[in-house]
């Protein structure tokens, strides 16, 4: 009975709006947003450069399910932190190639629009991998100093 009340959808979705209020949820949940406007533009110019934010809309959502799921602390056997840092610097690096490509490559608005938004994606893709970066969220406590009245 217990099981069956902790995957019931009341459950599920309260952890779904509980993960979606922190800063990491947002920013998935933002990411997503932003390359569906971007698979939008792209595909209403050209279908070319469409299949990275496919990939990217699909690995944002597998990761907000990972964490909205708490499978970090529960499956040791990935390391989930440098897993999501390369996703989100890769992206980054991709969506400014892309980005320069099609605001070089192409007059059409749709993909002038879509590189604008690349770009944008670009700094937030950024800002995820810098706020994920492992070594950053390391604590480190003080080491311990001479005293003040100097060397014994």
């Amino acid at each position: 009975m217990a099981d069956s009340e902790r995957f019931s959808a009341p459950g599920c979705w309260a952890a779904c709006t509980t993960f979606s209020r922190t800063r990491k949820g947002i920013l998935l949940f933002a990411e997503i947003i932003l390359c569906l406007v971007i698979l939008i533009c792209f595909s209403a110019g050209t279908s070319g450069y469409s299949s990275l934010s496919v990939v990217e809309i699909v690995l944002a959502a597998v990761f907000f399910v990972i964490y909205m799921c708490d499978l970090p602390s529960r499956m040791a056997v990935i390391n989930w932190p440098w897993s999501d840092f390369f996703r989100a610097l890769i992206a980054a690096v991709l969506y400014l190639i892309t980005s320069i490509f099609a605001l070089v490559g192409s007059g059409r608005p749709a993909i002038i629009a879509a590189g604008v938004l690349g770009l944008l994606a670009t700094c937030l893709f950024g800002y995820d991998a810098y706020f994920t970066f492992p070594l950053r969220q390391q604590r480190h406590t003080a080491a311990p100093t001479d005293p003040t009245d100097g060397p014994v």
